[in-house]
């Protein structure tokens, strides 16, 4: 875009804009960013910042990864859009080497975190009263307190968060909600019209909670032995984020269906993937479900782009070998404002105290220094930078974040 005039370059420009236009369906911090690079970005004024939130785990892959970028501008120069009308020539690719990454047996391909929930609670419904014989009209869905599995209708219907719940009822029925990381909750609320439980391996928005070890293993284990799907959503968790491919790996697992997307295209472009075994996906014939975009050859070859940087240039490994360590140096920090330093892998979470006048306040004075970070549920600064990120950079990071806890 060509700046107009200087007034242009100012960031209450472009802020006036959105607030005079745009639903403020957000609160963002008041930084207004133009270019990205890596672990790095850029605002209209030219000050550079470092991205400790990765677009929610979007961005894994860092900023406008040349790879990722190039596939994108040259299927985008060679073929976007035929809809599932036809076939195209990358969805077998993705499909294939999606299977074969992920131990999964099918996938079925959409746009948005969202639309791969939405797609998961019709497909094991479906599975519920077409092959489990659960009476029609009567299945139902086991989630957890603390969710966030979306924005849709369905999705804010079965959170505890009253906010995203607030003016828009009625819900659709069918979802029975228990304690987060209590197996025994989960046992205890089965009936024989379950036919799946939703879980987070880790919750993101709900604070970086980390369930007790051992907990999705038990899960795992109660699902078997009453004939429900487990459905793990690693829309956040997953494509390296905690050190692993998937988070259910770290307990030696496997979901019946795994939901992924963000990282998926390295933050270029929304697709996301409902994987699954053949039980569950199987269940669907033409007509039952579709989506224009979903699956689009644009998508697609980002995707298998995405995935293929993430894996051999190891980026997984370096999540795996930096997280304890950005872990244990933030939990030296001698602040009388923090509660609990907690997460795995690149998935971290600082707690702080009821009396530290909220995380907000905290993310503010680290954008002064050069560090972007977004508070959740108040009271934690979540902080997740991109996989590709290097321990000197953690260590420049965490001279910032030590003079903001302690009050420098």
């Amino acid at each position: 875009m060509v700046l107009q005039d200087e007034r242009q370059r100012e960031p209450k420009y472009f802020i006036e804009l959105e607030e005079q236009f745009g639903a403020r369906n957000y609160h963002p911090l008041d930084v207004v960013l133009t270019r990205g690079k890596g672990i790095w970005v850029w605002d209209v004024e030219g000050n550079k910042y470092l991205d400790f939130l990765s677009s929610y785990s979007a961005v894994n892959q860092g900023h406008c990864h040349p790879k990722i970028v190039q596939t994108l501008i040259e299927q985008a120069q060679r073929l976007t859009l035929v809809s599932r009308a036809f076939r195209n020539d990358q969805l077998g690719l993705f499909y294939k080497e999606l299977c074969e990454l992920t131990n999964s047996h099918m996938v079925l391909p959409m746009n948005s975190g969202a639309e791969a929930v939405e797609s998961a609670i019709k497909a094991v419904r479906k599975w519920g009263y077409t092959v489990k014989g659960v009476p029609r009209g009567q299945a139902e869905i086991i989630v957890c307190e603390n969710n966030f599995h979306g924005r849709t209708l369905t999705i804010v219907g079965f959170s505890t968060e009253k906010q995203y719940r607030d003016g828009y009822e009625p819900f659709t029925p069918g979802f029975k909600i228990i304690p987060f990381g209590d197996a025994d909750a989960l046992e205890n609320a089965i009936t024989p019209n379950t036919v799946a439980f939703l879980v987070e391996p880790i919750q993101g928005e709900g604070g970086i909670i980390v369930p007790p070890e051992g907990y999705l293993r038990r899960v795992r284990e109660i699902c078997n032995r009453h004939n429900i799907m487990l459905i793990t959503d690693e829309i956040q968790t997953g494509l390296g984020r905690t050190g692993k491919l998937l988070a259910e790996e770290h307990e030696g697992i496997e979901a019946d269906v795994t939901l992924i997307g963000k990282a998926l295209s390295g933050g270029v472009y929304p697709i996301s993937a409902v994987l699954s075994n053949k039980e569950v996906l199987g269940v669907f014939h033409p007509g039952d479900h579709g989506s224009t975009y979903g699956g689009n050859p644009l998508g697609c070859a980002v995707a298998r782009t995405a995935i293929k940087v993430l894996i051999e240039e190891k980026m997984i490994e370096n999540a795996a070998e930096l997280g304890p360590y950005f872990m244990e140096q933030l939990a030296r920090i001698d602040s009388p404002y923090v509660k609990e330093v907690r997460g795995k892998g690149l998935m971290i979470g600082v707690e702080l105290a009821e009396d530290a006048g909220g995380a907000r306040k905290f993310c503010l004075k680290l954008k002064d220094k050069g560090l972007l970070c977004k508070e959740t549920r108040e009271n934690v600064i979540r902080f997740a930078p991109p996989l590709i990120i290097t321990k000197e950079e953690i260590d420049w990071a965490l001279e910032r974040i030590e003079s903001v806890l302690t009050g420098g």
